[in-house]
């Protein structure tokens, strides 16, 4: 596992509930692995939007992950509600993943994460800027 830069950040993460710990430590990786794997995507910021650890790059849009005390079974990735990459997950990972309106891939405690399509659901938000004029955002 990547070592916390952010001091804030590492808080939350521990702070969450035992169950849910090591699936949210397992998605910040898959974050992390994603941009580490990617020649199109610069510099990115682990930093708190609204108190949820989130994922900045200049070449995408904002990625946030958390877990709420309101459904202590589920947590998830949160993208841009005004963007098209919820939609293109749909399209593309409706069989796979489960969603929340257009803005959430949402994963509940015992799931199993498919990880390469996860994988690729992250890598589209992180080159958004890019890919944003593209039908499918060019899948």
């Amino acid at each position: 596992m990547d070592k916390f830069e952010n001091p804030e950040v590492a808080e939350v993460f521990n702070n969450y509930p035992k169950h849910i710990h090591q699936k949210m430590m397992f998605l910040r990786q898959l974050v992390l692995d994603t941009a580490s794997e990617s020649e199109d995507v610069s510099a990115m910021e682990e930093t708190l939007k609204w108190g949820e650890p989130s994922y900045l790059t200049k070449s995408g849009s904002t990625i946030r992950m958390d877990w709420k005390n309101s459904t202590p079974n589920q947590y998830a990735l949160y993208f841009h509600c005004k963007t098209k990459l919820v939609d293109t997950f749909k399209e593309l990972y409706n069989d796979k993943l489960k969603f929340e309106g257009n803005r959430a891939i949402v994963f509940h405690q015992n799931d199993e994460i498919p990880i390469d399509e996860v994988k690729h659901c992250i890598f589209l938000s992180l080159t958004y800027h890019g890919r944003k004029h593209l039908p499918m955002l060019g899948v």
